[in-house]
């Protein structure tokens, strides 16, 4: 080989070199997001509306993105075991909170201390649904509407029992109890299909819970509906009346659905993942969930999430005062 070489071949040689350092220090090429299967990690058990939705949403992403999503059940402690679980997860958007205003709204009024920061520790992504709950009685029970349920209540104070599985559920009872004047015993459990399995075996005797979990029990016969919780009827259930219409004049009780990822978790996966969840919620996959449930479609931006959030927290806090229930 000469010992000559020419400026040209100098020059290719060490073009080619900084090349090969710039790809070193750059290091492997980040693939794009997501390229992996994503976790949704669910506050209630299998089978309850948060869980159904959870897998609806998930199918329609897998189906759209071609990207697995395990449905995680976490069941228990009113959310706190599946919100810390995701607050200490790692925030590259591959695990994701799928919950409700227990652990975004209502936890914060109804625990002294929580495990977890509904604010600091997670990015919103995106409002997923909203609808409202459905009161239902074993049919043992000597009562045919909420008239009845009353009456029965008050001439046997703390003897009837109700059970939730939620702060949407619990709450919706305290609210019946203080708006209609009666003294009911309350038992709490890990989510509402438990609740609603006790339900059926008359060890409590109500409960008002979501319509996913309860109206399907009401249509086998094997539970009484009484009334509806929203401001107008079910159009799953368009014969029962509310529970504003059956007496309890000004009584309204609803509950959310929304995403949330890891404190710190990159902008553009948190905007990648609000693009994925809004395509899913609207899409024809999902579709059946939200008109089996009666639930209504509710997509929003982090931002509007945010600013969501902030104002059902206040609006959970004046009920919850109101209830006179004292912070555990």
């Amino acid at each position: 080989m000469s010992a000559y070489t020419k400026p040209a071949s100098r020059l290719k040689v060490v073009t080619g070199i900084a090349a090969a350092a710039l790809a070193l220090l750059a290091g492997p090429a980040q693939a794009e997001f997501p390229d992996k299967p994503i976790r949704f990690v669910v506050p209630f058990a299998a089978g309850s509306a948060t869980d159904q939705l959870a897998r609806a949403i998930g199918q329609a992403i897998t189906v759209d993105a071609k990207v697995t999503v395990v449905v995680d059940n976490k069941p228990g402690a009113n959310g706190f075991i599946a919100a810390s679980d995701v607050a200490k997860a790692s925030p590259d958007g591959y695990t994701v909170l799928i919950s409700t205003n227990t652990t975004h709204a209502a936890n914060e009024h109804l625990f002294k201390k929580l495990p977890y920061d509904p604010v600091k520790d997670y990015v919103p992504v995106t409002a997923l649904g909203r609808g409202g709950q459905i009161m239902v009685v074993n049919p043992q029970l000597p009562v045919s509407n909420v008239g009845e349920f009353i009456a029965l209540a008050r001439k046997e104070p703390g003897k009837l029992s109700f059970g939730s599985g939620s702060s949407s559920s619990r709450i919706a009872g305290e609210l019946f109890q203080q708006m209609a004047h009666v003294q009911l015993l309350h038992v709490p459990y890990k989510s509402n299909p438990l609740a609603i399995t006790d339900l059926l075996g008359n060890q409590i005797q109500m409960m008002i819970t979501d319509t996913a979990t309860g109206l399907p029990q009401v249509k086998s016969g094997k539970l009484k509906a009484l009334g509806v919780s929203g401001k107008t009827r079910s159009p799953l259930a368009p014969n029962v009346p509310t529970i504003d219409e059956a007496g309890v004049k000004g009584y309204e009780m609803s509950y959310w659905f929304a995403a949330y990822a890891p404190a710190k978790t990159p902008q553009p996966v948190v905007d990648k993942l609000n693009a994925l969840m809004v395509k899913a919620a609207r899409s024809e996959t999902a579709a059946n969930f939200y008109r089996s449930t009666g639930t209504d479609v509710f997509t929003s931006t982090p931002a509007e999430l945010a600013k969501f959030q902030a104002q059902e927290s206040a609006k959970w806090g004046r009920i919850i005062k109101a209830a006179n229930i004292q912070p555990e």
